[in-house]
């Protein structure tokens, strides 16, 4: 029987068969179907060439392994330092992802400024002209002797250019713009972004070179190409935030040479992004005062805490199917929140909009944050404001209790830090708390659920 010599597969999940159909049998999309041809051993071998292969590999004694000394490398920004554990690990693979114009390429372009000063850097782009590059260059200030800038989308060029200048770091900007002649499908498909990828990470898993690469975002705000790709590589950045905003945060998704729960804080200005040491202040300004529907929290992200302000709008509504907009908490938890207030205490939050809101564009997913939402809805439908010294937290669950939440001390601390003399949490948290260290006139309210934090708002 005659072999085979090419197959079809779906540019969308990379389901293969032997002949074209106008749509995908295993995810329904329509002209997705590709033709690859099978590639002789040669083409296979040639491939292979670009991994990492050891002909003396051989099985080692667990107890007889040497522990790597890996060198990180400082990137000159203590913020995105803090994300990554500490600094770049040499031979690394790194993903940076975030939505178009949220600042990625700013980023790699000043960090360019300092490690460019003492290692030798390859910035690869295939998205922008060099003149774009030299222009962004001098706004932000980046002048490095030994940054080399290379505008190229083939492959096995800019792979050919490593092996020639040997650079200590490679930031490829963007992945998806690169493809390679050893795969038939267009730049930017699943299988160029994988190959590409795939030949970046055995380049700097065998010589040591630390790669950096720019992914873009689909529209549902996830990492476009195959899932794959954030499984072969060391650590996934996620660059976030509104571009209405000033405010950038990024946050680690996945990092094998430290901790996913860190964040940094960055603020876009005309000279590029600076770093915010301190966010909880810049977060706070500008706070009004005595005004229904507001409320201060405290969220920790990895071991930093962060204070930032909820705000809370309800009013009467004449559509039967009431308002519900959320900018910063998720949507599901603001339903969640408005059914126990509703159920357990009576409000009629049916008959109205309600609208919530972060300050700053951040986005908070912890759900010690529940109880700050809860007192800024209260307020608003009550129209009495909280108290403006007072700081709530603690997560409320579907009976209206009020339960413990991780470093309560650590927030504690962080309220007093910036003068707030009323601090509510939940009563469990307060019986392990000692607060014999904090100043006399500081309030500590401990609060089962819903219904004791309802007493702050009868006492005015």
């Amino acid at each position: 029987m005659k072999q085979t010599k090419s197959y079809y597969e779906c540019s969308s999940c990379e389901y293969r068969s032997a002949k074209w159909m106008g749509r995908c049998p295993s995810c329904g999309e329509w002209n997705t179907l590709e033709e690859k041809v099978i590639q002789s051993e040669s083409t296979q071998s040639a491939r292979r060439a670009g991994t990492i292969v050891n002909s003396e590999n051989r099985a080692v004694k667990f107890t007889e392994l040497e522990l790597p000394e890996y060198m990180r490398t400082l990137t000159g920004m203590k913020e995105l330092d803090r994300v990554l554990g500490g600094g770049i690990v040499d031979g690394s693979a790194v993903l940076i992802a975030g939505e178009p114009g949220i600042g990625k390429s700013t980023l790699l372009m000043q960090i360019c400024e300092v490690l460019s000063r003492s290692r030798k850097v390859l910035y690869v782009s295939g998205e922008e002209s060099s003149g774009q590059i030299k222009y962004r260059a001098k706004r932000l200030g980046v002048s490095g002797d030994m940054l080399y800038l290379m505008t190229e989308t083939s492959l096995e060029r800019v792979l050919a250019q490593c092996d020639e200048l040997s650079p200590d770091f490679v930031i490829v900007d963007s992945i998806q713009t690169l493809y390679s002649d050893a795969v038939s499908a267009s730049a930017g498909s699943l299988t160029q972004v994988k190959e590409c990828a795939a030949r970046f990470i055995a380049m700097a898993k065998g010589k040591g070179i630390a790669v950096l690469m720019v992914g873009h975002v689909n529209k549902e705000g996830s990492i476009a190409g195959p899932k794959v790709l954030e499984h072969m590589v060391d650590a996934v950045l996620s660059f976030e935030g509104d571009r209405q905003q000033l405010f950038r945060v990024i946050r680690a998704s996945k990092n094998r040479y430290g901790s996913t729960n860190e964040i940094g804080v960055f603020e876009m200005t005309g000279e590029g992004l600076r770093e915010v040491e301190n966010p909880s202040e810049m977060l706070l300004a500008g706070r009004p005062k005595s005004i229904s529907g507001n409320c201060a929290v405290c969220v920790v992200e990895g071991s930093r805490p962060m204070i930032t302000e909820i705000q809370a709008l309800t009013s009467s509504s004449f559509l039967s199917s009431p308002r519900r907009t959320s900018n910063g908490i998720d949507y599901n938890r603001m339903y969640l929140i408005l059914a126990v207030l509703e159920k357990r205490l009576g409000l009629r939050f049916s008959s109205c909009d309600a609208y919530l809101n972060v300050i700053g564009g951040l986005r908070l997913d912890e759900p010690a944050a529940d109880m700050a939402i809860a007192l800024a809805l209260l307020s608003s439908i009550k129209d009495i404001p909280v108290p403006d010294e007072l700081i709530a937290f603690g997560e409320i669950g579907l009976a209206g209790e009020c339960r413990s939440v991780s470093a309560p001390e650590i927030r504690i601390n962080e309220a007093v830090r910036l003068g707030f003399t009323k601090i509510m949490l939940p009563k469990k948290d307060l019986s392990r708390f000692n607060g014999a260290t904090l100043p006399s006139e500081i309030e500590l309210i401990g609060v089962g659920g819903i219904f004791d934090a309802l007493k702050i708002f009868s006492k005015q």
